[in-house]
């Protein structure tokens, strides 16, 4: 979102973060997108909480508390503090909704065991809750969380390891903000032999599904 004004100004290309999509999301009426994950809090090597990365809290989370669009996720990405994001979201005033789960997914795992606030079975129930809401007049988002499917699982006792390497490896190098989930994200991929990178584009693929039955669903 920061960026947009340098970026229409000087007519320049660029990919947006979910917080940006949103935005521009709502200025165009669009209720509901698929991505793969939000972005989050960040963690620290040891995976504490409060570490180098643990202030490093993604815009996604602010702009979900105050833009009126439905978001369809896997959950954040696995390489974040997901008990520290549920949280925020949480203090935040966010719905997390669980896509026929119970529980909050890790991403290229199927659940974190963070406990969701809703369990919904089918997008008219997502559409009912969304409804609920904006007859409430309450402000920002909705999250609306998707575990990967069975086949394209990566389990988190084979995954976090890696994580933790890899973050390691950022705060070996300094690396901050912006510079943080992009290295992650690429540098999982080259030691999980792509296995990541074909773990993401199932999820996506899935994502992009719910959202199409939940975007028809409100346009009923």
């Amino acid at each position: 979102r920061r960026d947009l004004p340098i970026v229409v100004a000087r007519k320049m290309n660029g990919a947006s973060t979910v917080a940006t999509t949103m935005w521009v999301a709502n200025r165009f009426g669009i209720e509901v997108f698929a991505t793969g994950g939000i972005g989050g809090v960040h963690q620290s090597a040891s995976g504490a909480q409060g570490g180098a990365l643990g202030m490093d809290i993604s815009a996604d989370l602010e702009e979900l508390a105050q833009t009126p669009v439905i978001v369809v996720c896997a959950g954040a990405k696995a390489i974040l503090d997901l008990p520290a994001t549920l949280e925020y979201l949480e203090t935040r005033g966010v719905t997390v909704v669980g896509w026929q789960s119970d529980t909050f997914p890790a991403f290229y795992s199927r659940s974190s065991g963070l406990p969701v606030d809703v369990r919904v079975e089918s997008a008219a129930e997502v559409a009912e809750l969304w409804r609920a809401k904006r007859a409430l007049g309450l402000p920002g988002g909705m999250l609306v969380t998707a575990p990967i499917p069975v086949a394209d699982e990566i389990p988190a006792v084979e995954i976090e390891p890696t994580i933790l390497q890899a973050v390691a490896e950022v705060e070996e190098k300094g690396l901050r903000s912006a510079q943080v989930t992009p290295y992650l994200l690429s540098r999982l991929a080259e030691l999980t032999g792509e296995r990541s990178l074909r773990a993401n584009l199932a999820l996506l693929k899935n994502n992009a599904r719910i959202a199409g039955q939940i975007a028809v669903e409100l346009s009923q």
